[in-house]
């Protein structure tokens, strides 16, 4: 099995599984904040396959920013696929779709709004930062 089989194999229950050379760990937090937490920690992800639950833009800039080589999303979305293949890492997916919407489902989602203007990871990562701060304080 390679790393992404076993990543894909124990999302089960999960929103995301990180395995390299067959040792995989999961994590269980909502959207992109476990891999906002991992990056914050600057744990080393450089050759990890990811699958997660959802992959959109944010979060394909996390995986780039991170050194993530290959990913698996059940949804992935057209931008978050083109940011990913533009940045050379295989992408797998269930299904594709035009955008991430919101959990509210009445529009795209607050991460996704905060990097579609932007292409480099590095900026991208602290808008992410930045409206994942913002959106603490109003709640």
């Amino acid at each position: 099995m390679t790393d992404l089989d076993i990543a894909v194999s124990q999302l089960v229950g999960h929103s995301i599984c990180l395995c390299k050379d067959g040792s995989f760990f999961t994590d269980d937090g909502r959207g992109i904040s476990p891999m906002m937490r991992l990056i914050a920690e600057e744990k080393d992800l450089a050759g990890y396959s990811a699958a997660d639950v959802i992959v959109g833009k944010a979060a394909a800039m996390l995986f780039v920013k991170a050194g993530i080589v290959c990913v698996f999303g059940k949804t992935v979305s057209r931008s978050g696929l083109d940011y990913l293949t533009e940045h050379s890492i295989p992408c797998t997916y269930e299904t594709l779709t035009a955008s991430i919407i919101n959990r509210q489902g009445t529009g795209i989602c607050p991460m996704e709004d905060a990097v579609l203007e932007i292409s480099d990871c590095e900026a991208g990562y602290t808008a992410l930062k930045r409206r994942m701060e913002e959106l603490r304080r109003l709640h």
